[in-house]
């Protein structure tokens, strides 16, 4: 059984639920208005926004919406994780609970700024 390579974020998006699709296209609209130079790619089958580099991913899983902002975004934004899972490049906002968009928002811009300043340095 072969499992169907998805190929734009929108087709990504559209196979969920529409509660779930509200916060993919709320994430979505707010890494592009924070970042808006990133353009969309799939990587690793999770919608990708890139900025001189990867700048921030999001899957959704059974029960939560991972975001991935690499190690620096997350060590940068740990202390405010409170009640959340995450790991050394990702955390994880359940479903059952009110998405933190000013966090993502704050994220990414963190993840702008240095994926801009790194590729200043170069």
């Amino acid at each position: 059984m072969t499992e169907t390579k998805i190929e734009t974020i929108d087709a990504y998006i559209e196979q969920f639920k529409p509660e779930i699709r509200e916060h993919l296209f709320k994430i979505r609209a707010l890494i592009h208005a924070t970042a808006p130079e990133a353009t969309e790619r799939m990587s690793w089958q999770m919608p990708t926004f890139y900025f001189h580099g990867n700048l921030v991913h999001f899957a959704v899983q059974s029960k939560h919406i991972g975001f991935y902002p690499g190690p620096d975004g997350i060590s940068a934004f740990a202390h405010e994780f409170k009640d959340l899972k995450y790991s050394k490049g990702a955390v994880q906002f359940p479903l059952n609970k009110p998405i933190p968009y000013d966090l993502i928002q704050r994220i990414t811009a963190f993840r702008y700024q240095q994926n801009l300043d790194d590729s200043l340095k170069k």
